[in-house]
């Protein structure tokens, strides 16, 4: 998991000497009855952007962040992430992924694909070589996407996956546009 604070209404902004971030996450499958998953209680380093790797997997619905100290301004998080897989199936293949260049202007495409049901979202992969897919595009709800975002003059490769909270489909086929 990873935890970024924010500087709500902190006193100083950048790298400073002896200031820390001291907490505790709790987890639970029931949101009833509560475990401690990490404890940071005693931590003296900073940590602003924290990463834990757990030792070994853990079964969890609901995730509390108790905060113990902080070394200026209010307890504020700007983002909190969870890694993991659930319980269940991962998405389907994407299916019917076709990408339209427009001849006027060669830098756009429409992207469109038929939607997976067990689907939260789409990871789409460009690049301007088979093995150079630097680029992707996360893409929620939907099943089209407007790219705005090529070289006129090179030819460009798509694909796309589809992600849930169990895991990530079969990436598709290589499509080539030219």
């Amino acid at each position: 998991m990873q935890i970024n604070y924010a500087d709500q209404d902190a006193e100083f902004l950048g790298k400073q000497q002896g200031i820390y971030h001291q907490y505790k996450l709790y987890y639970s499958t029931d949101g009833k009855s509560w475990k401690t998953l990490v404890d940071k209680s005693n931590n003296k380093t900073d940590i602003p952007h924290e990463y834990v790797e757990l030792p070994k997997p853990v079964q969890a619905r609901y995730l509390k962040l108790e905060n113990i100290h902080m070394p200026t301004g209010k307890f504020a998080i700007s983002g909190f992430r969870v890694f993991g897989n659930g319980n269940g199936n991962k998405p389907g293949a994407v299916e019917n992924f076709i990408v339209l260049r427009t001849e006027k202007d060669k830098r756009s495409a429409w992207l469109k694909w038929k939607p997976v049901d067990n689907a939260f979202a789409y990871n789409i992969y460009v690049g301007t070589a088979p093995d150079k897919l630097y680029n992707c595009v996360m893409v929620h709800t939907v099943s089209e996407y407007y790219f705005k975002a090529m070289d006129k003059d090179l030819p460009y490769y798509f694909s796309i996956e589809a992600i849930n909270e169990n895991g990530v489909s079969p990436i598709t086929k290589l499509i080539e546009v030219k």
